[in-house]
C-alpha cells in the first residue's frame, strides 16, 4: 500500500468507550473492500493488480475519514476464509499489508493516526508480525483517527473465541463478553460500536465481518468496486448514513407523541 496522503492539521479528539453511538451520530466507520479481483480482471490483469489498485482507494478512504471528523475506520483487509484463494494471490496480499506497515508509521505518527491490527496471529509470518507490533507502537498515540485493519479475521471464530474464555455455567454479562471479543481478536476496548458498514463491489452480504460489533448498523452497498471508491463516495455514504432513522428497537419519535384530543367515538 503507498503511504497515506497528508491530512489537514486540524485534529479531533477521540472519545473512548464501546458504547453505540446517540441517534444521528457518526463515529465510527466500517469498510468490506470488494471487488479488487473483478477490477483486475476486466482490464486483463492479474488479480494481484487489482489489490494494489484498490490500496489507492485506501489512501483516499483513510484521507477522507480522517477530514469528516471519524473517530475509527476499520478496513477488512483479509479474513480467515482468504485462506483457501491461490497462494500466489495470498503471498501477495501479505506482501502488501507488510509493505504498508513498514512504510507508514511515521506518516501515521506525523497526522496523528492510530494504526491497530486485529484478527488471528498465530498463522501470520514473524516478519509481518514484527511489522504489526511496530506499526501499534510507534502510532499508539494517534488521536485524529483510529484506523483498524481486520486481517486474518473472522467475526464468528470470534464469538466463539470470546465465549471459550467466558467461566463456565455462569451468566454472561453482556459487557464482559464484549471485552472478552476485544480480547480474542487484539482489539482495543476503546473502540465505539459500529454506526455504518459500506460493502463496495455489488454484493450485499456481511460475510462473517464484525458480526457481534455491527448489531445496530446501518448497512451502505455499492456497485463501486473497490479501486474506484473515491472521497466522494465515502460521502454519499455518510449523507445517506445522516437520512435514516436510527431507533435501536424502540419507535420513530412522532409515535410517541400524544395526540392533541381524543378521536371521536365510532358511530352507533
Amino acid at each position: 500500500m503507498p503511504p497515506v496522503e497528508p491530512l489537514e492539521a486540524t485534529a479531533t479528539q477521540g472519545r473512548p468507550g464501546d458504547e453505540i453511538s446517540p441517534a444521528g451520530t457518526l463515529r465510527h466507520i466500517a469498510v468490506i473492500m470488494d471487488g479488487n479481483g473483478r477490477w483486475a480482471q476486466a482490464r486483463r490483469l492479474p488479480r494481484s493488480f487489482g489489490h494494489r489498485a484498490g490500496s489507492h482507494a485506501v489512501r483516499r478512504t483513510v484521507r477522507a475519514a480522517a477530514e469528516a471528523g471519524m473517530e475509527a475506520l476499520t478496513l477488512y483487509a483479509f479474513s480467515c476464509d482468504n485462506w483457501a484463494r491461490p497462494q500466489g494471490e495470498v503471498n501477495a496480499l501479505m506482501e502488501l499489508l507488510q509493505d504498508y506497515l513498514d512504510q507508514e508509521s511515521s506518516s501515521c505518527v506525523q497526522e496523528g493516526i492510530r494504526l491497530s491490527v486485529f484478527g488471528r496471529r498465530d498463522r501470520l509470518h514473524p516478519s509481518l508480525l514484527r511489522a504489526i507490533e511496530v506499526a501499534e507502537q510507534r502510532t499508539s498515540m494517534g488521536r485524529r483517527l483510529h484506523l483498524r485493519l481486520a486481517v486474518d479475521y473472522s467475526g464468528r471464530d470470534a464469538i466463539l473465541a470470546a465465549v471459550s474464555r467466558c467461566p463456565s455455567g455462569e451468566p454472561l454479562d453482556p459487557e464482559a463478553f464484549q471485552r472478552s471479543i476485544h480480547e480474542a481478536s487484539h482489539s482495543p476496548l476503546e473502540i465505539p460500536e459500529v454506526d455504518l458498514i459500506i460493502r463496495t463491489g455489488g454484493e450485499k452480504r456481511l460475510s462473517d465481518f464484525l458480526l457481534w460489533e455491527s448489531a445496530y448498523a446501518e448497512l451502505y452497498f455499492t456497485d463501486c468496486l473497490w479501486p474506484d471508491f473515491k472521497s466522494r463516495d465515502l460521502t454519499l455514504a455518510i449523507d445517506d448514513f445522516s437520512s435514516r432513522e436510527r431507533r435501536f428497537g424502540s419507535v420513530p419519535a412522532s409515535a410517541n407523541r400524544r395526540p392533541d384530543r381524543c378521536p371521536p367515538p365510532p358511530a352507533a
